[in-house]
This record gives C-alpha cells, sequence and structure tokens, in this order.
C-alpha cells in the first residue's frame, strides 16, 4: 500500500506504521485534507507497513517533517503494489508450509506470487478494476479474491488469520540459515521447540541430531547460524545504518541553533557495516537541539543525556550518540570521531613531531602546563583552521577523503601529494549483473530498463541465473536465447534511451566447468560467472574450481568472488590472490557487488589488485528496480580501496562498452 505525498521539491521515501500513524493523527483534521493545493504523493509499500523494512520510514520523516514546517496541505492516498501483494502471497506460502498444509496449494501460493510479479504495475491496477484478472495464466479464482481484496483493502482476513495461529518464534526461527519451513515443523512437533532460545538448548543437548533428516552435521550448523545471529547482532549493514542516520542528520542541519552537523565514525569512512551512530553538531545552544534529538520519532528510549551528550536507542535497536561542540571545535571534534582509531593516533604522531598536540579539542602546542582542552580554551579558536582540508594542510598533508581514514598508508602518501582522485557516483555510466522475473527478480525487463533509465544510466546489464540455480528458477537454454531475442527487440524499439545488454549469471559448477556450453555463452553480449553452490570445497579445490572457469574464453566478469553474506555467512575458503592473478591474465573483470548484504570482493584487496591492473564492474545485484540504486553503496567501497575512474568499466561511455564487449567476445 502507499500513503502518499507529493510535490516537486522532495524525493519520494518510505514510510513505516508507526510514522503512518503520526501522519493520520496530523492529517484527524477534515479542512487539512480538503486544500489539496500543494498536495504530494508517493508510495510506501504493504512491507514496510507491516515492519518488514522498518529502517526505510527514517529518510522519509524528513520529507514530512519539511511538509509540516513549511504549511503544506498533505492528502492520504492508498495505492498497494505488485511486489507488496506478492510478498504476503509468498509469506501465506512460508506459513502454510509451517503448518504441514497440502504441497499443491503452497506451491500455488508461490507460483502466483512469481505470475504477479511478471506482470506490468499498470496491467494489474487495470485488471483488477476491471476484473479479469481471472484471465491471467497461472491465477485461479482463490487467488483473484485474495489478490483483489488486497489491492481494494490493503487487508487480507485469511492472512491475518494464518498469521495469528502459528508462534512467532517459528518464522523467527526461519532465518537462521539452513533452517527452512519443514524444519522448523519438525523441531516444533516433535521436540516442542518454538523459539530460538528453546532450538539452541536443544541442539547442545544433541537433540535435535537425533530427529530424521537432521543428524550431527545439521545439528553444528543450526548452532553455528545461532552463533553467527549473536555475533552480527551488534553489528548493522551500512545501508541500513545509513537509512537510520540520513533523516536524523537532515533534522539536525535544519534546526536554527546548528551551524554544521555530520555523522562520524565508521558510517561516514563508508565501512561495510557499522557498530554505533555518531552525530556532531556546532552549536553554541545546545538545548534545543538535544531536545528536538531525543523526541525524534526514531528515538526509542534516552540511555544518557547530559549538556554536550546524548545517546539514545533507536526503534531499529541502533545505538546513537549526540555530540555538542562549539562551532570553532567543530573541525577538530569532526576528524577526531571519524577515525579510524589507527589514522588518528598516527595524525597525533605527526602532530607531536610538529611540536603540537592534536586532540578533539583543537591544535595546541604540545608543550606549557594544562590538558588540551584547557589549552584550546585559553587560546582561542584558531583562525586558519575551519575546515578539514586547512586542518591537513596545516600538518603538510593534501586532504585526506574520510573513506581513506584506516591508518594504511594515506597519511604518507598525502604528504608525497599523489593521493588518487577517487571515483565518484558522477562518474557511473551503466550497471551490470541485474535480474528479472525470468529469474527470482521482482521486475520485468521493461521495468528494469525504465528504473534504469529513470537514474540516468546509459546501459543496464541483464544476467539471470543459469538454470543449475534451480532455487532461483534458473534459466535452461531456450528460456535464455528467448530473452535474449526479448532484450534485442527492445533495445530495437527504441523505446528506451537505456541500452540493454544480454548476459547471464552462469554458474560455476563443482569441477569449474560452466553452465552452458560454448555456442550458448557465445550469443551474449557478455557473461558473468559466480558460484552458488558446494562452498564446502577445499580452499584449493575452490581456487582451482574458479580459475578453471575464468580460463573460458566467453567469461567477461567474475561474480562475488568469495560469496560472503555480511552478518550472515563468512565467505567460502579461496585464494584471493591467485583469483586476482588468474582474472588478469584471462582478461577477466572483478566484479565489486554492491548489494549491501555482499560488498564483494572486499575493499581491503581492490587497492593492491587495481595496482596489478585488475579492472573492476561495480554491480548492484539488483533484484528489484530500487535495487539498482546499490551501485552507489558500491562506490563507497570502491572509494575505500583506493579506485580510480581509470579502474572501473562501468565509468565507459555506451560506445566504449559496445567496443569493450564485441573485442572480448573476438
Amino acid at each position: 500500500m502507499g500513503v502518499g505525498f507529493h510535490t516537486d521539491a522532495l524525493a519520494p521515501r518510505g514510510l513505516s506504521l508507526r510514522l503512518a500513524s503520526i501522519i493520520a493523527e496530523a492529517l484527524a483534521d477534515e479542512s487539512a485534507r480538503q486544500d489539496s493545493a500543494n498536495t504530494f504523493q508517493f508510495a510506501f509499500t504493504h512491507s514496510v507497513i507491516r515492519g518488514r523494512l522498518p529502517r526505510s520510514d527514517r529518510a522519509a520523516s524528513v520529507l514530512f517533517e519539511r511538509a509540516f514546517a513549511s504549511r503544506q496541505k498533505i492528502v492520504l492516498l492508498l495505492i498497494m503494489t505488485k511486489a507488496d501483494i506478492a510478498t504476503v502471497l509468498t509469506d501465506i506460502g512460508t506459513l502454510l508450509e509451517l503448518k504441514g498444509e497440502n504441497p499443491f496449494k503452497i506451491r500455488a501460493y508461490q507460483a502466483g506470487a512469481r505470475v504477479l510479479e511478471s506482470l506490468p504495475e499498470e496491467e494489474l491496477t487495470q485488471r483488477v478494476a476491471a476484473g479479469t484478472l481471472g484471465e491471467v495464466k497461472g491465477l485461479g479464482e482463490a487467488l483473484v479474491q485474495k489478490i483483489t481484496e488486497l489491492s481494494q483493502t490493503d487487508r487480507l482476513e485469511f492472512y491475518e488469520k494464518l498469521k495469528a495461529s502459528i508462534p512467532p518464534g517459528l518464522v523467527e526461527m526461519l532465518g537462521i540459515p539452513g533452517v527452512g519451513p519443514k524444519k522448523v515443523k519438525a523441531l516444533h512437533e516433535q521436540l516442542g521447540i518454538d523459539s530460538i532460545a528453546a532450538l539452541q538448548q536443544a541442539c547442545l543437548a544433541g537433540n535435535v541430531a537425533t530427529l530424521a533428516g537432521f543428524g550431527e552435521k545439521t545439528q553444528d550448523k543450526i548452532l553455528e547460524g545461532i552463533r553467527n545471529r549473536e555475533a552480527y547482532s551488534k553489528r548493522h549493514l551500512w545501508l541500513e545504518a545509513w537509512e537510520v542516520a540520513e533523516p536524523i542528520l537532515a533534522g539536525l542541519r535544519k534546526l536554527p541553533e546548528v551551524a554544521q552537523a555530520e555523522a562520524c565514525g565508521s558510517l561516514r569512512r563508508k565501512m561495510e557495516t557499522v557498530g554505533d551512530l555518531d552525530f556532531l553538531v556546532a552549536t553554541n545552544t545546545p538545548g534545543p537541539v538535544i531536545e528536538w534529538f531525543v523526541k525524534h520519532p526514531s528515538v526509542k528510549e534516552v540511555t544518557a543525556q547530559g549538556e554536550t551528550k546524548v545517546s539514545i536507542r533507536t526503534e531499529d535497536g541502533i545505538q546513537a550518540d549526540l555530540r555538542l561542540v562549539p562551532p570553532e571545535q567543530f573541525v577538530f571534534a569532526l576528524h577526531h570521531f571519524t577515525g579510524s582509531k589507527d589514522h588518528n593516533v598516527q595524525m597525533r604522531h605527526r602532530a607531536l613531531q610538529r611540536g603540537l598536540s592534536m586532540s578533539e579539542w583543537g591544535l595546541v602546542p604540545a608543550e606549557g602546563e594544562g590538558t588540551a582542552k584547557e589549552k584550546a580554551e585559553k587560546l582561542g579558536p584558531p583562525h586558519d583552521i575551519t575546515t578539514e582540508a586547512q586542518l591537513f594542510q596545516k600538518l603538510g598533508l593534501a586532504y585526506i577523503p574520510p573513506e581513506l581514514r584506516e591508518g594504511l598508508g594515506e597519511i604518507e602518501i598525502a604528504e608525497s601529494g599523489t593521493l588518487p582522485r577517487l571515483l565518484e557516483v558522477e562518474d557511473i555510466r551503466g550497471v551490470f549483473h541485474n535480474h528479472t522475473t525470468e529469474s527470482d527478480g521482482h521486475n520485468t525487463l521493461t521495468e528494469m530498463t525504465g528504473a534504469a533509465q529513470a537514474l540516468g544510466l546509459a546501459y543496464l546489464g541483464i544476467a539471470d541465473h543459469s538454470k543449475s540455480s534451480v532455487q532461483a528458477r534458473g534459466l535452461d537454454e531456450a528460456r535464455l536465447l528467448k530473452q535474449v531475442k526479448e532484450i534485442r527487440a527492445l533495445n530495437e524499439s527504441g523505446a528506451f534511451h537505456t541500452h540493454v545488454f544480454s548476459g547471464i549469471e552462469c554458474d560455476i559448477l563443482p569441477d569449474g566447468q560452466l553452465d552452458f556450453a560454448d555456442e550458448v555463452l557465445a550469443q551474449l553480449d557478455y557473461v558473468v560467472v559466480s558460484v552458488h553452490s558446494v562452498f564446502k570445497q577445499s580452499r584449493d579445490d575452490m581456487t582451482q574450481r574458479i580459475i578453471r572457469a575464468l580460463e573460458n574464453p566467453h567469461v567477461t566478469m567474475l561474480g562475488h568472488l568469495t560469496g560472503r553474506l555480511l552478518l550472515e555467512r563468512e565467505g567460502y575458503g579461496v585464494d584471493t590472490e591467485k583469483i586476482i592473478d588468474a582474472a588478469i591474465a584471462n582478461r577477466v573483470i572483478l566484479e565489486l557487488n554492491a548489494n549491501p548484504y555482499r560488498l564483494d570482493l572486499d575493499w581491503r584487496h581492490w587497492r593492491q589488485a587495481a595496482a596489478k591492473g585488475l579492472l573492476c564492474s561495480i554491480n548492484p545485484d539488483a533484484h528489484r528496480m530500487a535495487q539498482l540504486e546499490f551501485f552507489k553503496i558500491g562506490v563507497g567501497i570502491a572509494r575505500k580501496g583506493w579506485l580510480t575512474k581509470e579502474q572501473v568499466v562501468t565509468t565507459y561511455t555506451l560506445e566504449q562498452m559496445k567496443q569493450y564487449l564485441a573485442a572480448k567476445r573476438r
């Protein structure tokens, strides 16, 4: 469903049930709804409202704060998208499987979700209105009734009753790798397990291993998944942290008492995961700022509050600190709280070599009585240091971007004046490795192309899964070649300015062979090869498996080299350096998978790899339209890996890319 608000000045963002209720209360006055002179409309999905995407409402709060501040009138509109309805149908299938329902009934809901995703949004809306949804192949009478009810009312009584009939702990157990609905059902019925805590106890007692279909290996894997869940719970994906931080930061910057505001720490340095959030504000009147901060809609509890620092915990469970400093101290505190620790230690040492003491309080003489804070207060603000660039210059350094501040040689290179010009978001011209509803994507080829064009991208590379990825509805030879024809027809139609390249994400089989024969791969514009199975091979075997795949002349790119899923599973064992050398030797591009769960290859490898001559492609691995923008996160990781525009192939113009791919195929 969408509650929407519409203005040319504000971009669409997601909204949660909590924020929606706040808005609804504010709009209770009928007169406010009737004045639509400044109406704005945007959709937020049913999945957000139901709490599946709780973090996405933070950016939306900025939009509404602006609207209320300017006294704009708002009109509520209800819109439910096909993706929202498909999510409900998929959930129903999962819940029915937990209850042990008829497999045919379960598959009907899962198939119905896929059919729905393959429909253009406009067609679904038109068919629901016209009552012709039943004409769509694969949608029976029961599914048509439920889809129509969801589309028109945003509720499905059957779904609500089904959810209420299942203990919530069973659904939570599905989040453990390797524990699917059938296993959860068995654990619940045979051992009475209804929570992750109970599951852990049963595993430690050895009871799970005794069940048919489990065994000791499965029991050990479940325990490992639970341990990882506990270890990872203290950190958050960069994107999740940013979606919480962005509206808070925007709100702080709007306050009249605030001269400057920034988010610091690992978020600013673009680390792949983030622990706590650190906000820094320059102000001479901290009181009103603190009051605004502790009352922000995202705050669940205030854990500490003083005159210059406040700590809160958000609804998403993220700890956040707000520090308030005088404007003259801001630049020093910004550098200090951005970090990293190693970078700061090296900077302080450099300052000491010049007779200076560097801290969050300022840059003051090292000698003399008093603390750094006392010296800074006594000497007053330095008139020649008001920006970080001036701070670095004072110590004989070129400006070091936050992404590089890890204590990995950036200071020495900044001293020599040879820091590279890092890649910028604006440098990206196109993206590869994107999925459609032909495999496990959620949008059609046409919808993905339209979304790419809306982002201003010159080209889009489609790469659905190959046949061995059965779990992702991988394409066989016939379906793949049919898609190639559809892509060519779409390009020839001139319907979009964005050019579409035909490709495949081809499975690397356990022996290093590819999922398709060479004569099939030769008909594609490009080929991404990836490992999707048999992760437990030895390090040497996995390395040789991937190298053999790279030696195939039809391979263009290697996808997500280590197979890691951040905060969920570690990557498989592989000799990264040997893979890099093999990629260079075979003129294969290495993907920087920009999906926030992957960000693979890790930024720590890119500097050395690019210096050897390895080319990078920043690929969003998008499975729905909105995920195409993941490439922007990839740019942050690329910058962290010291990459420049020249080292990233997706900065090529369309003509340059056509020439490159054509030369690769020869």
